[in-house]
């Protein structure tokens, strides 16, 4: 039976979920169009090529019946030859079509996940910073390539299944009749055994699956969490390779069972339906052996519809499934159309101004922000069909959330004492002016770096405004908006590729000579030059082959390349040793001539040279001025300087 080999692949554990069969509904069917709708003349060929080779299909079978019932007993020889020629031919044809349908089909399949990828990748790119925040990349990378495939096999593979089948049923019956209507009653009298069949072991089948892929999940949340530098260094600097050894035996092994199981049930499975076709087989042989014994049915007539019913028994076994395939297929392209419509939280205005030659004057206007959470613009939590769920957890197994978070008396007096709160910042206001520079400081968690954010409108204020040269950073570009703006983040992010590359970035049409200014400025250009390779060395992933002070310095000089207006820097330097900090603290100073500086101060150095100090404390401006003038208030300036900042000079003083 040629479809129900071609269906060994297939998820035919799905069929007949109630639980979860999911809904096609007018609308999704007319968007799925739409995908459709630009290749609908190659769409329309593989239709034509699957009627030319169905009807080429029907021919050997009439082949046999004549050359059985008529050549042979008259001893035709030349009736022979050109039957034994047909039988060569029709092969020759239909393997010809066979090799154009599929290049049809791979030309509409590849340009489906072509634009559907390309529209999904584009409208994340617009998605806002909170987006991801509340994402998991697992989830995106599984609706960029999962579910996009799963919404190429609507159009290009389940499609033309159902419609192969359809016209393969419909022909072969029409043909049987003709040639014995009584055998072919009899042979599709089985025809509900097949359903019988495929709901009860199909839903077996497809409770073993998604046992399966649970224990894929907790398998591959292992692999995804350890084998990364990060990962694969945390377990060697605590000595738990053994532990985790151990782990991953044991969750593969849960992986391997139910793959036996899997296989023996799915096994089980086709054979049950073999054995249903092989009743209606030795039914029809039966019967018309019978017939032809009593000489009202020909030889080769029953050889003719053993040929068809073949191919009946297998059509009729994919129309069974194909409701749900489909179905299935669909739900892909719900999932795809889920993302493409989530609305974008930071828009670009229309007719917005594009903001040129900008002098960097900014302002922040009784600003307030507070984090929310639009469950508009998220991904929904939902199974999918066949597919890999969530990543369990690697480490914590089945405990519940509650026993995992679960919360003491100690923990609500830590909260009392912490900076946690609704509102963000509140009433923040303040000007910076080209060339100076505004240090930002306060305790952890006061606001500063979201304070940062707001200004390359990774977020927009909740309240207020900001201001850059007297407009408003909603009524600008985005794009204008930030080339004026340069950000080197405390977490310093480099692209697994070259140091030229990553430099480039910033400014794609750079010159070398571009390129090798802005590493001198940044302290650099020294360093890279004595690689084996220079500009042209891998960095690793994520920058993992540089110390900390280095990744910090080419990320200065990425900057520096794009030569903003405005500078905002975390300059995180306490984990550096004392060449590296120099080094930074050196390059710092030329970065920052002629710009608007804002920076989240770590250094005292730094915070002795600002023009303007915001101290912030649980969202608000509580104190601002200038290092002496802040001292001599004895707030909360005075106090971190105390604690934090005054031991970067050893105790020294001012």
């Amino acid at each position: 039976m040629r479809n129900l080999s071609m269906m060994r692949g297939r998820p035919a554990y799905a069929a007949n979920s109630p639980d979860e069969r999911p809904k096609v509904t007018r609308g999704l069917l007319k968007r799925v169009l739409g995908y459709a709708r630009p290749y609908r003349r190659w769409i329309v060929g593989m239709l034509i090529t699957t009627l030319v080779t169905t009807g080429l299909s029907l021919l050997p079978p009439l082949i046999l019946r004549d050359l059985i019932d008529r050549t042979l007993p008259v001893r035709d020889l030349h009736r022979l030859i050109w039957l034994i020629v047909g039988l060569l031919t029709i092969p020759l044809l239909t393997g010809g079509l066979n090799v154009l349908q599929r290049q049809l089909n791979a030309r509409v399949g590849e340009s489906v996940v072509y634009d559907l990828r390309t529209a999904l990748f584009s409208h994340l790119q617009r998605m806002s910073l909170s987006f991801f925040t509340h994402t998991k990349p697992g989830e995106l990378m599984s609706r960029l390539n999962n579910d996009v495939v799963g919404a190429q096999n609507a159009i290009s593979s389940t499609f033309v299944n159902i419609v192969t089948s359809l016209i393969q049923v419909v022909v072969l019956l029409a043909v049987m009749v003709t040639l014995e209507w009584r055998l072919t009653l009899i042979s599709i009298a089985v025809v509900p055994l097949f359903l019988v069949a495929a709901h009860k072991l199909g839903n077996r089948l497809r409770d073993i699956a998604r046992l399966q892929l649970d224990f894929n999940a907790k398998m591959n949340a292992i692999m995804n969490e350890l084998l990364n530098i990060s990962g694969a260094l945390l377990v060697k600097l605590f000595g738990r390779t053994a532990e985790e050894d151990k782990r991953f035996r044991e969750r593969a092994a849960a992986v391997r069972d139910s793959g036996v199981r899997r296989a023996v049930t799915g096994t089980l499975f086709f054979v049950s339906i073999g054995l249903l076709g092989s009743i209606g087989t030795a039914l029809v042989y039966g019967i018309g052996g019978y017939l032809a014994i009593h000489q009202t049915l020909t030889i080769g007539t029953i050889i003719a519809l053993g040929a068809y019913l073949v191919g009946l028994y297998g059509a009729l076994q994919g129309l069974t499934n194909a409701p749900v395939d489909f179905a299935t297929s669909m739900v892909s392209f719900e999932r795809v159309f889920e993302v493409l419509d989530l609305p974008q939280e930071i828009m670009e205005k229309s007719g917005a101004c594009v903001l040129q030659k900008a002098r960097g004057i900014l302002e922040f206007d009784d600003v307030g922000f507070q984090y929310t959470i639009n469950e508009k613009g998220l991904l929904k939590d939902v199974r999918r069909f066949g597919r890999m769920q969530d990543v369990q957890a690697v480490l914590s197994g089945d405990r519940s959330e509650r026993q995992r978070n679960g919360e003491s008396d100690e923990d609500e007096k830590l909260v009392a004492l912490s900076q946690a709160r609704d509102q963000v910042l509140e009433r923040i206001s303040f000007r910076a002016d080209p060339g100076q520079l505004v240090a930002l400081v306060g305790p952890s968690g006061a606001g500063k770096t979201t304070l940062t954010y707001l200004i390359p409108r990774l977020y927009d204020p909740t309240a207020g405004r900001i201001l850059i040269d007297g407009y408003d950073l909603r009524d600008v570009t985005l794009a204008s908006l930030m080339a004026q703006i340069g950000t080197v983040t405390q977490e310093t992010f480099l692209f697994h590729d070259t140091i030229r590359v990553n430099l480039l970035y910033a400014r794609a049409d750079a010159t070398q000579e571009k390129i090798e200014a802005a590493a001198r400025a940044a302290n650099i250009h020294s360093f890279v030059m004595g690689l084996p390779s220079g500009y042209d060395t891998i960095v690793g992933e994520r920058g993992y082959r540089l110390s900390g002070g280095e990744k910090q310095r080419l990320a200065l000089a990425r900057v520096i390349l794009k030569d903003p207006r405005i500078l905002v820097l975390d300059e995180a330097t306490s984990s550096l040793d004392s060449e590296s900090e120099a080094l930074i603290q050196e390059a710092l100073k030329r970065v920052m001539a002629g710009r608007t500086s804002i920076v989240i101060a770590h250094r005292l150095s730094t915070i002795l040279t600002a023009d303007l100090i915001l101290v912030m404390d649980r969202g608000r401006i509580v104190e601002r001025g200038t290092h002496t003038a802040l001292l001599a208030q004895g707030g909360l300036y005075a106090r971190l300087y105390e604690t934090q900042f005054r031991r970067t000079l050893g105790g020294k003083g001012q």
